[in-house]
């Protein structure tokens, strides 16, 4: 059976009669809290007993937030589909809930979250739904977004399920340019049922406390150096466990001409010119730059 996000646009497929059907299946509340137990396990928010403002970006019908409240946290629900909205005020969420696309970006204060989680979600983004849709742009909109409501030092969990390499590269890619500093933690990286990737992000640079734990094995205790090696039962790239990723931007190039003869093929030219005893114009710090088309 194909996966939800290519038979149809979310606030389509998960409409009144699939939202509760979702809700229903004691099979999926048990994946989703446990899924939500193990981002809140990586978010490693402070043990201080004072309750923090978490947003659940993609919350459905609020298993996920049932599981925030459970831990005593204060939490605000991001989810296009309506109906996945109205479940969630049936069974009494106790979160703050917002029917709002998150490819358009989140519209929240600036640094007031503490943390945020989103299962299952962020791959929809990957997809162009409609003419106007474009993935990067909307990745590109959700991260920066992310990044602004987000305190300093804090982390943003999400877990999704990437069609392809290319997605997960788009998703990772999106996040770093955004500022972000993380990884993808994976865990049951050799199960093709078990696996889960969470991209582990934190505002602001690199530090040790953006360092990245570490994925969970198969057994369900942490993978240890022997379970990350190659094992001969797969590529490298499978037997990785924990990825991470920095944002480093490309050094500008050097401005070339449309033909490919810059400043160093300029200066050698009018060397040439000289050992032949012709005139040239004198070598100065403006020598080979490009003439802006206005004065």
């Amino acid at each position: 059976m194909p996966r939800p996000e290519v038979q149809a646009p979310p606030e389509i497929f998960y409409n009144e009669s699939e939202a509760r059907k979702y809700t229903t299946s004691s099979r999926i509340i048990e994946i989703q809290s446990r899924i939500t137990e193990r981002a809140l396990e990586l978010l490693a928010l402070p043990n201080d007993g004072i309750p923090k403002l978490l947003l659940d970006i993609g919350c459905g019908s609020g298993l996920s937030g049932e599981t925030l409240t459970e831990q005593g946290h204060h939490w605000i629900g991001y989810d296009i589909s309506k109906s996945m909205l109205d479940v969630a005020l049936e069974r009494g969420a106790e979160g703050d809930l917002l029917l709002a696309d998150m490819g358009q970006g989140l519209g929240l204060r600036p640094g007031v979250i503490d943390g945020a989680i989103s299962i299952s979600a962020v791959q929809w983004l990957c997809n162009a739904d409609k003419s106007c849709h474009n993935p990067r742009l909307r990745l590109k909109a959700f991260f920066g977004s992310l990044y602004r409501c987000l305190a300093r030092g804090a982390r943003a969990v999400l877990q999704f399920y990437a069609d392809n390499v290319k997605q997960s590269e788009m998703i990772v890619t999106a996040a770093m340019r955004a500022g972000f500093a993380g990884g993808v933690v994976v865990d049951w990286p050799h199960s093709s049922k078990a696996k889960k990737s969470y991209l582990v992000l934190t505002c602001g640079p690199p530090s040790l406390n953006s360092s990245l734990p570490k994925g969970k094995g198969q057994d369900g205790a942490m993978c240890s150096d022997e379970d990350e090696s190659d094992d001969g039962s797969g590529d490298e790239d499978e037997a990785q466990t924990v990825g991470i990723y920095e944002r480093n931007r490309p050094k500008k190039r050097q401005k070339m001409k449309k033909n490919g003869k810059g400043k160093a093929w300029l200066l050698n030219k009018k060397e040439q010119m000289r050992r032949r005893g012709r005139e040239v114009p004198a070598d100065t710090k403006y020598t080979g730059r490009k003439r802006k088309s206005y004065f």
